[in-house]
């Protein structure tokens, strides 16, 4: 019966946002108060966004999320995500993590790249300090020697850069 709630919550968190993911609903033209231009999907999204994740704490993973989820929900597909992972953060991209891993959140960042089209990135200095190799990595991660330079590019490119 648990793996039943536990799947089924899953299920449910990511049909809650699955409107938004299309463009629908408040990210229409003028819907979230502001000038927003019409966007349908296929288009290049306005707004870029990469967040850097690099603790392993519950409490931590969650804000980032929840945030995730909240600019997803206001800006719907017309928001481009990136997700940069080293130091602790690196297990939720591993296929058998090394560390700690709340399951609940295991998912959503699966389902984050699955659903949502978000970028997952690697730190492959992290990964040589915690001894992963690329096969240990879940398949929708790209790995990036340095994190850090993968930042700085994404912001080179127009990406807003959020941290915790």
């Amino acid at each position: 019966m648990q793996d039943f709630l536990k799947n089924r919550r899953r299920f449910m968190t990511a049909l809650a946002g699955t409107g938004a993911a299309f463009g629908l609903g408040r990210a229409q033209a003028g819907a979230s108060g502001g000038d927003e231009e019409l966007f349908f999907p296929g288009d290049e999204p306005a707004h870029k966004v990469i967040y850097q994740l690099n603790h392993g704490d519950v409490e931590y993973q969650t804000h980032v999320l929840n945030s995730m989820t909240a600019m997803i929900g206001k800006y719907g597909g017309n928001v481009k995500i990136a997700v940069a992972c080293f130091a602790k953060g690196i297990h939720l991209l591993a296929k058998e993590p090394m560390s700690e891993v709340d399951e609940e959140i295991y998912a959503r960042v699966e389902g984050f790249a699955t659903n949502y089209d978000v970028e997952w990135i690697a730190c492959g200095n992290t990964m040589d300090t915690v001894g992963y190799s690329a096969d240990d990595i879940r398949e929708f991660a790209r790995i990036e020697q340095v994190g850090a330079a993968a930042l700085m590019e994404y912001q080179e490119d127009g990406y807003a850069y959020i941290s915790w």
